[in-house]
Parts: structure tokens; C-alpha cells; sequence
């Protein structure tokens, strides 16, 4: 009877769509602060596809300067090829770190340099932003990215 339950119970965290692996990859909060980094370095190839590639199947991106959620790769592609034509940079202000098993996630507020292709004016975008990364097939993936405008522009 034991061995029945545990059998059934492998069988429900199995048949449960739970994917993911019940080790837990090694992560501290300077990995966390090294995504974030390479992040922001994809974004100075101003290469969408560079980008794309860090967000993981089935990613949620909610984006700064679009209303459009892109749950689609093609979705996420297609804001990075408009947004990085502003040529942005990214600066964390403030950061707080959650680590868990094959999660983590890091929110605060950035402020993310912009030039305009048409007029080359800079200016500065202030938002919040949540990263949250998931750990699987042997990589950290951004899983989901919300960046919203601060209340009054600051």
C-alpha cells in the first residue's frame, strides 16, 4: 500500500504540467545581478533576436512602452526590434532579490536611456520593472519581464 502511494503520488507531480526538476541548480544573487547584466548587453547589439534568445519558451513580456502583452516569441521579437532602434541602456536604481528552487526573482525600479531615431534627442524613462528567471535545461531564462512608466514620470 505504501509503495502505492508513493507511485501515485510521482504520478500527480508528474501529470501535474510541473516540469521541472526537483534539483535545485546553484544561484546566489550576484547570478541573479549577472542575467541582469547580460540583459542589458543584448541590448547594445541592437540585435532583437540576441535579446529574444534570453526569454524562455512560454515567457510573459509585459514591456515599458507598449499596452500589447507579448506571450509569443515572435511577440517578444517584434517589441525588441522597435525599442531597440532608441538605442536604450539600463540602470537599476533599486533592486531586491527572491531566490527559490530553479526560480528567482529581482524587482526595483531602472531607468533606461533612450535616443529617438529620428530627432537623436536622449531622454530617461523611469519605470519598475520584475524580472522573474527560471532555471532549465541547464540555463537561467527570463520566464517574465513587467516594466511599467512611474507614476509622474519619476
Amino acid at each position: 500500500m505504501r509503495m502505492r502511494l508513493i507511485v501515485a503520488s510521482l504520478v500527480l507531480i508528474a501529470g501535474s504540467g510541473e516540469a521541472r526538476s526537483l534539483h535545485c541548480a546553484p544561484v546566489s544573487r550576484a547570478a541573479i545581478d549577472q542575467q541582469f547584466a547580460t540583459f542589458n548587453r543584448s541590448w547594445l547589439t541592437r540585435d532583437p533576436d540576441k535579446v529574444t534568445a534570453l526569454f524562455g519558451p512560454g515567457a510573459v513580456l509585459l514591456a515599458t512602452l507598449s499596452d500589447e502583452p507579448r506571450t509569443t516569441r515572435a511577440g517578444i521579437r517584434d517589441y525588441f526590434a522597435h525599442f531597440l532602434e532608441k538605442a536604450p541602456v539600463a540602470h537599476i536604481d533599486t533592486s531586491t532579490t527572491r531566490i527559490g528552487c530553479n526560480e528567482a526573482a529581482r524587482m526595483g525600479t531602472w531607468t533606461i536611456d533612450v535616443t529617438d531615431p529620428a530627432t537623436h534627442e536622449a531622454s530617461k524613462v523611469h519605470a519598475r520593472y520584475t524580472f522573474i528567471y527560471r532555471y532549465s535545461g541547464g540555463r537561467w531564462w527570463i520566464e517574465h519581464l513587467h516594466s511599467s512608466l512611474m507614476p509622474g514620470g519619476h
